[in-house]
């Protein structure tokens, strides 16, 4: 059995991760972050998955749906999609950490017949055959096995850093130390034995890096590092998420989405083929199904139907499905949501100045690269600097000046908050019928109700 923790925000990838859990964030074009998790999963051979969803998990639920893409729509085993719930004699709350969302559904675990369990992150991108790993923990009687591995010394003060004796049994661990003693890091993928599972997890073992790990360790359990030389990328920054799907234009790539040996499953709408124009010119990128190209991109990564215009220039730049850049338009090193509008001769991207950091956000918009929010509207002739951020929902009649310096921010104001709200009001419900006098079934058109409203956040419920 596998249990993918799902339901992270991932604050840090700012408003890509505010409609969405950062698992359901789109990358490489026409995937989620969490397809590679669970395409893992069904590769090597686990067809029992559990995914644990908590922050926005609409987005993530859809997606997976049944699992069919992963033929993980089964009576025996499948996929199951499990959030945090209220049960008499318990208090309601949230998970309060990775250890808690398991413990929390641990009766789904005990159920299972596996004597050894994988609790995987689902908001990490790599390929990984896991019967190997399972494999070598069964040879050591381990408790624990941690996959681990190497990585930029920069990067381990996010994650758990550890020490391995010349048997690959763990002697030391600091959990995401803010000076690292080594570069060889937890990737967040373990396989626990059921038993030790059960035991090690409790009420005030919240966090499996920050509590149960530590506390296995000190009591002599049996924990084991396995190493894990490829490819593995944590995108839970703006920055590397960037990098990570530009990485994959390189003429040698590291992650190879291209191997029919460990195909990458997803969800996939039916759309027709990429059609570039006359007018087109397509440099080093990845251009998805239903996207239609008259203008120029260049090393940039497109989902599916994204519409560039005659005239219009998208560089070093990732755009996400529906997004349509008209013509004179030029998006340059920025990161677009899905069903963005970038207006006629607007820029995306200006300037030279990469340095100056968001003033919203300094720690996480700070490395020259601007992003939109989903279904924001760019109006015509618009100058956005570096380091910008236009939050979603945004419409023309927020920009009190067509000039967003660096660094700047753009917010949904009073009009087009006012505009959704009458939208969501005037929708049409649902088309009842009725039965006539004459045996006939007449539609009766139901008026939409308001939206229901979360309680202290005065937003509507999604």
């Amino acid at each position: 059995m596998a249990v993918i923790l799902a339901g992270g925000e991932g604050e840090r990838l700012s408003i890509l991760s505010g409609v969405r859990a950062k698992p359901a964030v789109p990358f490489g074009g026409k995937y989620r972050i969490i397809d590679f998790t669970l395409s893992n999963c069904v590769n090597s051979d686990i067809d029992n998955v559990v995914v644990l969803t908590q922050y926005n998990p609409r987005s993530l639920n859809d997606h997976i749906g049944l699992g069919r893409p992963w033929d993980l729509d089964r009576n025996k085993g499948g996929v199951k999609l499990l959030q945090p719930y209220i049960a008499r004699g318990r208090v309601a709350e949230w998970y309060r950490g990775t250890a808690d969302a398991v413990l929390q559904n641990i009766n789904v675990i005990e159920h299972d017949s596996a004597d050894t369990i994988l609790v995987l992150a689902g908001d990490h991108i790599y390929k990984m055959d896991y019967q190997p790993f399972i494999a070598a923990h069964r040879r050591k009687r381990a408790d624990v096995t941690i996959a681990v591995r190497h990585v930029p010394l920069s990067d381990a003060s996010r994650m758990g850093v550890l020490a391995l004796d010349e048997t690959d049994r763990v002697v030391d661990w600091q959990e995401k130390p803010k000076q690292p003693k080594s570069d060889l890091a937890s990737m967040g993928v373990y396989v626990f034995s059921k038993k030790a599972l059960r035991r090690w997890l409790g009420e005030d073992r919240i966090d499996f890096g920050k509590h149960v790990i530590p506390a296995m360790l000190d009591a002599g359990a049996r924990v084991y590092g396995y190493h894990f030389d490829s490819y593995w990328q944590d995108v839970g920054t703006i920055q590397s998420f960037w990098e990570a799907n530009l990485a994959l234009l390189d003429d040698r790539v590291e992650l190879d989405l291209y191997d029919k040996e460990w195909v990458i499953h997803t969800r996939s709408e039916e759309r027709a083929p990429a059609r570039v124009g006359a007018t087109a010119q397509v440099h080093r990128s990845l251009i998805s199904h239903g996207c239609v190209i008259n203008g120029t991109v260049v090393n940039s990564v497109l989902s599916p139907g994204v519409q560039v215009d005659v005239g219009a220039v998208v560089r070093d730049s990732i755009v996400m499905f529906d997004s349509i850049i008209r013509s004179g338009a030029v998006v340059d090193r920025a990161i677009l949501d899905k069903e963005v509008v970038v207006g006629q001769g607007a820029i995306v991207g200006d300037g030279p100045d990469f340095d100056t950091p968001n003033r919203q956000e300094p720690g996480r918009l700070n490395t020259g690269i601007t992003v939109v929010g989903k279904r924001a509207i760019i109006p015509r002739g618009a100058r956005i600097g570096r380091n910008a951020k236009i939050a979603a929902g945004v419409r023309s009649v927020d920009f009190t000046k067509k000039v967003v310096p660096n660094g700047g921010t753009v917010e949904v104001g009073a009009a087009s908050k006012r505009e959704a709200r009458e939208a969501r009001n005037m929708a049409p419900g649902p088309v009842k019928t009725t039965e006539s006098t004459n045996g006939h079934r007449e539609p009766v058109q139901v008026r939409a109700d308001p939206p229901r409203v979360a309680a202290g956040s005065g937003k509507p419920e999604s």
